[in-house]
C-alpha cells in the first residue's frame, strides 16, 4: 500500500504551535520566578540593605544591625567634683570603644554571615572586656577621692546585638528578649548615593500629609503668668563654625561627640574651652552681650556629595557623610511660664535637650521634633523624618528644660539640675522657672524618594555611628553666657509680657499649607491650622504641644498662613529625666519612642503610596495606626500579602498559560 502523504490541515498545525508556545512561555515564567526566589535573601527585615565587604548589600545571617550598650554616664548622677575630670575622660573612652566596635560590625558582614557566633565572640565579647576595665577605673576614680561609685554600674559592661526588627513593646519598655524597644522600626543601614552609611532607612521617613494631627492645645496662662518673649538673632552658622567636640559631655576630649555640630553665638567653643574662654570668645549674635553657645548636630543630604570632613573623625570615617546643609532660618527665642514669673538663669548654665543615644537608650530623654512649614501646628514627629510636599521646608524645633534646681550650673549626668515643667507648666520639687530657650531651624531639603524599600536623597542628622542616624536622636546643646545685665533684661521682658530683642515682632513668615494639588497625595486636605477637635480626639503618646507665640494658640482656628511659625511642643511629665511619656501641653517636649499618631488619614485618598507633582513616589503610613511606642513598619509596604503577591504572580501566570496551552492542544487533537 502506498503511504498516505496527506498533510494535516494548516489550521491544525497553527493551533498545535500556538498551544506549544503557550506551554513553553508559561514554563519559562515559572522557571524564572523559581530562580529569582531562590536567589533572594528573603523579605521584610531580611531584605534591608546592609553595608558589607563583599558589596552584596544584604543583611547578614546574624540579623544584627547595630550595638546596644547601657549608658553608664546616665547612671552617674553624683560624681565628686575632684573626680569629675577623670570620670568624664573614662566615659568618653566608653563612647570611643562603642564606635570602634560598631565599625568592626559594619566591616565584617560576610564573616557574620558565615559564622552565627561571630558577633558575640569577636565583637561583643571583647567589647565587654574593655568596658569592664573602664568601669573599674571609674570606680577607682571615686575611691581616690574617698567616695564610692554606685554599684549599679557593675552590670553595665555587657552590650547586646540589636536585631533588625525587635518585637514591638510599649514605648521605652522591655520586649520578651529583654531589649528596650525605644520605638525602633526596621533598622536597616543602606547605601545612599554610593556611600555606605549607617542609615537612615526607608522606615525612618513618612509623608507628612499622611500623618494624623497630633498637636494638642497649650494651657491658657493663669494668675501671674510670664507671657513675654525675648529674641536673639545669631545667624545659622553661615561662616561654617564646626567641630566634633562636646565641651559639656566630654570636656578635654577631642572628637568627644563623634559627629559634627553647627555653632552659633559664642565663637570659641571646643572640647578645651573654659568659662574664661567663653567670656572672650566673641559672638555671632547681633546683641554682642549674648556670648551664649548654641550648638546642634548638622543635617546632611546623602546624595553622594563629599563634604570637607569626608575623611575625618566624626565625619565620613564614622558614617556621617553627605552634603552639610545650612539652615535658611535659625530662630532663637526665650519664653516664659504659663503659671508664674521666671528667674534669671545663672551664668554658665549648661543644658542638653534630647538624647543623642535615644535609639539605643530608649525614648526617656528624647526631645526631637520634626515637621514641615505649613504643618508645624498640626503635626510634630519624634522618630520620623518628614517628607514635605512641594513648597514646604523641613523644620527642626527644640524646647529646652524650663525648670532649674536653683543651685547647680550642671550635673554629673547633665540632666538632673534642670527639668521639664509638668502638664500645667509648673516646676515641681522646689525647682524654679527660668526663661525657656526655644529654637526653630528651617532647611531647604531635596525631597527624599522611596523606591523598592530604599530611600534616595535621604537627609539625616549627624550622630554617634551606632545610632544609625535615627531622627529620635536629634538633640541640642546650650551654655548660657550673657554679659552687661542682658539676662536680667531677658527676665524683665518676659515677666512684663513684652516682646523684646533683635527683630522682635518680625517673625519669619511660615509657608502656607500647600493645597491638595501641591502635596504628595493631598490627603491632608484641610489647612493644617484648621484641626480643632480632630486633635483633641487623637491625643498622641508622643504628645507634642505648643510653644508660646504672639500669634494665637498654635492649634486650630484661623488661617494657618498667619499662624506663628514656632513649632508646637509639650513638656515631660515631671522633673525626673526618665519621666513617662504622657500627653503634655506647654512649651517643652514629651519623651517618645514612636510617633503614635503616624497613621493614614481616613478617606478616599488613603493609598499605600502617593505621587508628588514630580512623579516621585513617597511612602504612606499604611495599615492601622501603631500604638504608642510600637514598632512602626516601613512606609513602603514590605512583607505580608502585598509582597507575597508581587513575588508569586509570575509563577501563577506561567501556570495558567501552561494549563491553557495543554487544553488548547487536547482540543486541537480532537478536532483534527
Amino acid at each position: 500500500m502506498r503511504r498516505s502523504t496527506r498533510r494535516r490541515p494548516t489550521g491544525a498545525r497553527r493551533a498545535t504551535f500556538a498551544a506549544v508556545a503557550l506551554m513553553l512561555g508559561g514554563g519559562g515564567l515559572v522557571a524564572v520566578n523559581v530562580y529569582a526566589s531562590a536567589t533572594e535573601s528573603g523579605s521584610g527585615s531580611d531584605s534591608v540593605q546592609q553595608p558589607n565587604q563583599s558589596g552584596s548589600g544584604q543583611l547578614p545571617a546574624s540579623g544584627t544591625v547595630t550595638i546596644d550598650c547601657p549608658d553608664v554616664g546616665q547612671k552617674l548622677t553624683d560624681v565628686p567634683a575632684a573626680a569629675k575630670s577623670q570620670v568624664d575622660t573614662e566615659l568618653a573612652t566608653l563612647d570611643k570603644q562603642i564606635t570602634e566596635a560598631y565599625a568592626r560590625l559594619a566591616a565584617t558582614r560576610q564573616a557574620q554571615a558565615n559564622d552565627g557566633d561571630y558577633v558575640q565572640n569577636d565583637i561583643l565579647g571583647p567589647l565587654k572586656d574593655k568596658r569592664t576595665e573602664v568601669i573599674g577605673r571609674i570606680k577607682a576614680d571615686y575611691q581616690q577621692v574617698g567616695d564610692s561609685a554606685p554599684d549599679t554600674i557593675d552590670g553595665l559592661a555587657t552590650c547586646t546585638a540589636m536585631p533588625a526588627d525587635p518585637a514591638p513593646t510599649p514605648s521605652g519598655g522591655q520586649s520578651d528578649n529583654g531589649q528596650k524597644s525605644g520605638g525602633r522600626q526596621n533598622n536597616g543601614q543602606q547605601n545612599n548615593g554610593n556611600q555606605v552609611t549607617g542609615g537612615p532607612a526607608a522606615a525612618d521617613f513618612v509623608d507628612i500629609t499622611k500623618v494624623a494631627p497630633n498637636v494638642p492645645a497649650k494651657p491658657r496662662p493663669i494668675g501671674d503668668a510670664s507671657t513675654g518673649t525675648f529674641t536673639t538673632q545669631c545667624g545659622a552658622n553661615e561662616n561654617g563654625n564646626h567641630n566634633t567636640d562636646n565641651v559639656i559631655v566630654a570636656p578635654g576630649v577631642a572628637n568627644g561627640a563623634h559627629h559634627l555640630h553647627d555653632y552659633v553665638g559664642n565663637q570659641k567653643v571646643n572640647a578645651f574651652s573654659s568659662n574664661d574662654t567663653f567670656l572672650q570668645g566673641g559672638t555671632s549674635c547681633q546683641n554682642k552681650n549674648d556670648l551664649s553657645s548654641y550648638y546642634w548636630p548638622v543635617v546632611r543630604v546623602q546624595d553622594g556629595t563629599q563634604d570637607f570632613d569626608q575623611n575625618s573623625d566624626g565625619g565620613g570615617k564614622e558614617g556621617n557623610v553627605g552634603k552639610i546643609l545650612v539652615a535658611k532660618q535659625a530662630q532663637i527665642e526665650y519664653v516664659g511660664s504659663p503659671t508664674g514669673k521666671v528667674v534669671a538663669m545663672p551664668q554658665f548654665l549648661r543644658i542638653i535637650t534630647g538624647d543623642a543615644k535615644a535609639f539605643t537608650n530608649g525614648p526617656g530623654n528624647a526631645n526631637a521634633h520634626w515637621s514641615c512649614t505649613g504643618f508645624e501646628n498640626k503635626v510634630q514627629l519624634t522618630d520620623k523624618y518628614p517628607i514635605c510636599p512641594q513648597g514646604s521646608d523641613v523644620v527642626r524645633t527644640f524646647a529646652f528644660q524650663s525648670c532649674w534646681d536653683g543651685q547647680n550650673i550642671d550635673s554629673a549626668n547633665h540632666r538632673t539640675h534642670v527639668a521639664f515643667a509638668d502638664a500645667a507648666g509648673n516646676c515641681a520639687g522646689g525647682f524654679k522657672a527660668i526663661p525657656q530657650l526655644t529654637m526653630r531651624l528651617v532647611y531647604s531639603v531635596p525631597r527624599p524618594t522611596i523606591q523598592n524599600d530604599q530611600v534616595k536623597n535621604a537627609y539625616a542628622v549627624d550622630g554617634f555611628p551606632e545610632q544609625l542616624h535615627k531622627p529620635i536622636t536629634d538633640h541640642d546643646d546650650f551654655i548660657s553666657v550673657m554679659t552687661g545685665n542682658l539676662m536680667n533684661q531677658v527676665v524683665d521682658c518676659i515677666n512684663s509680657g513684652r516682646d523684646c530683642g533683635d527683630g522682635a515682632g518680625e517673625q519669619p513668615q511660615e509657608t502656607p499649607s500647600p493645597s491638595p494639588d501641591a502635596s504628595s497625595g493631598g490627603s491632608a486636605g484641610d489647612d493644617p491650622g484648621d484641626s480643632g477637635g480632630e486633635q483633641s480626639a487623637q491625643p498622641p503618646a508622643t504628645s507634642p504641644g505648643t510653644a508660646p507665640s504672639a500669634g494665637g494658640d498654635g492649634v486650630g482656628g484661623g488661617d494657618h498662613a498667619d499662624a506663628s511659625p514656632k513649632a508646637s511642643v509639650s513638656p515631660k511629665a515631671s522633673v525626673s529625666p526618665k519621666a513617662s511619656a504622657t500627653p503634655k501641653t506647654y512649651a517643652t517636649s514629651s519623651a517618645a519612642g514612636s510617633d503614635a499618631a503616624v497613621q493614614p488619614q481616613t478617606g478616599a485618598d488613603d493609598e499605600p503610596s502617593s505621587e508628588a507633582d514630580d512623579g516621585t513616589q513617597t511612602p504612606a503610613a499604611g495599615g492601622d495606626a501603631p500604638s504608642a511606642g510600637s514598632q512602626t513598619e516601613p512606609q513602603a509596604v514590605t512583607g505580608g500579602l502585598a509582597e507575597t503577591g508581587t513575588n508569586l504572580w509570575p509563577a501563577a501566570a506561567g501556570t495558567v498559560l501552561m494549563i491553557l496551552g495543554l487544553l488548547f492542544l487536547l482540543r486541537t487533537r480532537r478536532r483534527f
